[in-house]
């Protein structure tokens, strides 16, 4: 997990539909000299704007677990305000310790799920309308790709997982053809499971059968949620103080983590009334809740993709 100023020149277009673009550089109230974590760099989209408001003392520093989204900064930015980590966010204290940055960033950025890039390339995995290797690794150096979780993982475990990381409401069904299916043969590609998900699950109203399941496969091999409430908490420790913490999440499940995270160090510490007060008790507020954002309708006409999203926004106190 290395930090690396890269320095090729730009060969393909620096953006893409980042959601929420003008949202996003709005809530991080950025300062022309600031120190700003984008900590899901992807295709580098709202780097690009929090760079384009900064000075020459300003700088990013950009994490991916995706080696691919690394790759592509590489050969795509030659900016030297732009640093690259190769690491999950729930690294991020670690890697920012060893560049002296711990409670001296301005802003952090998380922009939750997979990115457009993951989902359109086949070879990923990702998706259910395009034939692949059911991959789904966000990290393509871990063990477990998607096809290996449903060999090893157990109907209960599978139909668990289902329900609980999708809210698929026919889970049980679901898992126990996925087993069945296994006997005879091993699912090897997106479109062959989202094909056996479809004989089960009815089409909703512009939603695949697959959707859900897809989801839910995706957020367990990758441990999304677990890095996700890891990284959330490393937050206050990196930031400065009045700065802001923003996040971009595209399923219920994420923003609630979001959201409780946010309200949890945004209220005083209840104290049982009856009970004396001592100093200890009377800490205050971590964090400042600024509230949420959703994308405008033109938005959504443009990029269908960002009709889920919801931004929440907090400021360390």
């Amino acid at each position: 997990m290395s930090l690396s100023k890269n320095n090729a020149s730009t060969k393909e277009s620096n953006y893409h539909d980042s959601v929420l673009f003008n949202e996003v550089l709005k809530a991080l109230n950025i300062k022309s000299g600031g120190i700003y974590v984008d900590a899901t760099l992807g295709r580098c989209g709202h780097t690009q704007g929090i760079l384009n408001h900064l000075d020459s003392l300003g700088s990013v520093i950009g994490f991916d677990q995706d080696i691919d989204a690394i790759k592509y900064a590489e050969i795509n930015f030659s900016d030297p305000r732009l640093g690259l980590i190769h690491s999950n966010f729930s690294n991020l204290n670690d890697e920012l310790n060893k560049i002296n940055l711990i409670g001296k960033v301005d802003g952090v950025l998380m922009d939750l799920g997979i990115s457009s890039p993951q989902i359109d390339n086949a070879d990923r995995g990702f998706s259910f309308n395009k034939d692949g290797l059911l991959d789904m690794r966000m990290d393509q150096s871990q063990r477990l790709t998607a096809t290996e979780w449903l060999k090893e993982t157990s109907e209960k475990e599978i139909a668990d997982t289902l329900y609980q990381y999708g809210e698929e409401k026919r889970s049980r069904i679901i898992a126990s053809t996925i087993k069945e299916y296994q006997k005879n043969s091993e699912i090897k590609t997106t479109l062959e499971l989202a094909n056996l998900i479809s004989t089960v699950v009815k089409p909703g109203k512009n939603k695949h059968p697959a959707t859900r399941s897809f989801q839910a496969i995706r957020i367990a091999i990758n441990d999304e949620l677990i890095t996700l409430s890891e990284a959330l908490n490393q937050t206050i420790d990196a930031l400065d103080k009045g700065g802001r913490l923003a996040v971009i999440s595209f399923h219920s499940i994420e923003d609630r983590i979001v959201k409780q995270f946010i309200q949890k160090h945004s209220r005083p510490k209840q104290i049982p009334k009856g009970l004396p007060i001592m100093m200890n008790d009377t800490q205050p507020c971590l964090l400042k809740d600024l509230g949420k954002v959703k994308p405008s309708n033109e938005e959504i006409k443009i990029n269908r993709r960002s009709r889920s999203a919801i931004l929440r926004i907090a400021e360390k106190c």
